[in-house]
């Protein structure tokens, strides 16, 4: 064989062999970091948790008073204005109270005229018409008594035959005349009236008292007082305005003792207590926040708008008259709480189906390992058993790979 050939044959051996060993080194490296995942990762550690949940309301006064209309009528007086403190008895609005006068001289004529009419059918008549009636009897007894006295003495002349028949007839017949008319006058002297015209007297006597009575009410809430010591929180009328009966006039509370009435949604409504602590925040004043308890928990569920929801009464502990009613809130409760519990990041832990674990990183490998938790809140998870302090587990990986078990890993910051 030739040197040349020789040489070159050598040259592509050489060139072969380097071009394996440079396949089976990059083999070789790629086998050794192939499965190496980059991580972050958490020490499990012992801190206090708590477990909330957020949902809007509206604030409530727990002891209110609105000022109606009593009667239509004019604003005659307003004495106090929003955010005015009244004293418990201070005016505050007047009505014009002339109709209400007025009615109340139309009641008391009315039950002086029924007054006069039951007295009437229950004595047979008004006085003048009872004296009427006793000279008209005592006239009829008289013309009795002549009439009967006439009869027997034409009676005794026919026996004598100086009467004749027909003027003894004639005399009968006035004697009948008149003892029809005693009689007739002696029954309208004892019952004029039937029960029912007497029932009805008496009943127009109740009605004319259920008016005036009704008018004296108005009367006297023409005149509108406080009833407790509190704040003017709504007028919604102006001195003059008309109103119908019934019109809200004013608003008045006691702002220390509110509430808030707040919507959960359905799914947050097993998680609700009597007690639970709530901090309340009013967009109106964003660096002040309120705290209360849950007063009441829902008993049924709603449709508010497009969501299922159930009522929720909290009391505010910490009012001081600066958290105005039918304000719009947002109302967060502490629905669970530990102190000194082991914890981790929430987004170490997987679930599968009913169960719970993590990565824990044992000699910078992965190891499943099931995990009892307890309260979970938006960022940390309480761990109940599966841990121990110092333990460190698998946050998340910076590559594509997903975490699986016995996987080697490089801790990153």
């Amino acid at each position: 064989m030739p040197a040349n050939e020789k040489t070159h044959r050598n040259s592509y051996v050489i060139w072969i062999v380097a071009a394996a060993l440079l396949v089976a080194a990059i083999l070789f490296i790629r086998w050794k970091t192939k499965d190496r995942v980059v991580i972050r990762a958490s020490t499990v550690s012992r801190q206090s948790l708590e477990s909330s949940t957020s949902t809007n309301g509206k604030v409530e006064p727990i002891h209110e008073y609105q000022a109606h209309a009593a009667f239509p009528g004019v604003v005659k007086r307003l004495y106090v204005q929003v955010g005015d403190k009244v004293p418990a008895g201070a005016l505050l609005v007047t009505m014009d109270d002339t109709d209400i006068r007025s009615r109340l001289a139309g009641a008391a004529v009315s039950i002086s005229t029924a007054k006069i009419g039951l007295d009437a059918t229950q004595h047979n008549g008004t006085q003048e018409e009872r004296l009427a009636l006793s000279g008209d009897l005592e006239r009829a007894r008289s013309q009795k008594q002549q009439a009967a006295t006439e009869l027997a003495a034409l009676q005794q002349l026919q026996q004598k035959g100086a009467a004749s028949a027909a003027e003894v007839a004639a005399a009968q017949q006035r004697l009948q005349a008149a003892t029809s008319t005693l009689d007739g006058l002696q029954a309208r002297s004892e019952r004029r009236y039937s029960p029912s015209e007497l029932e009805r007297a008496q009943q127009q006597l109740v009605n004319a008292q259920a008016d005036q009575a009704a008018a004296e009410r108005s009367y006297a809430l023409a005149n509108i007082r406080a009833p407790f010591a509190g704040t003017v929180y709504s007028v919604p009328v102006a001195e003059y305005d008309y109103v119908p009966a019934g019109e809200d006039l004013l608003d008045i509370a006691d702002l220390n003792q509110i509430q808030v009435r707040a919507y959960f949604d359905e799914p947050e409504i097993g998680k609700l207590a009597i007690g639970q602590k709530v901090t309340i925040v009013w967009p109106a004043k964003p660096l002040k926040t309120w705290h209360g308890h849950i007063d009441q928990v829902p008993s049924t569920v709603i449709t508010y708008g497009t969501r299922n929801v159930g009522e929720c009464l909290i009391t505010v502990d910490d009012a001081q008259g600066d958290l105005l009613p039918n304000t719009n809130v947002t109302v967060t409760v502490t629905t669970s709480h530990s102190s000194d519990v082991l914890s981790i990041p929430r987004e170490a832990l997987h679930t599968d189906g009913p169960r719970d674990y993590v990565f824990r990183v044992v000699n910078n490998k992965l190891v499943r390992t099931a995990v009892q938790i307890g309260v979970v809140n938006l960022t940390r998870v309480e761990i109940i058993s599966g841990l121990s302090d110092k333990d460190v587990v698998a946050l998340s990986a910076t590559s594509d790979s997903e975490l699986s078990n016995g996987l080697p890993v490089k801790i990153v910051e």
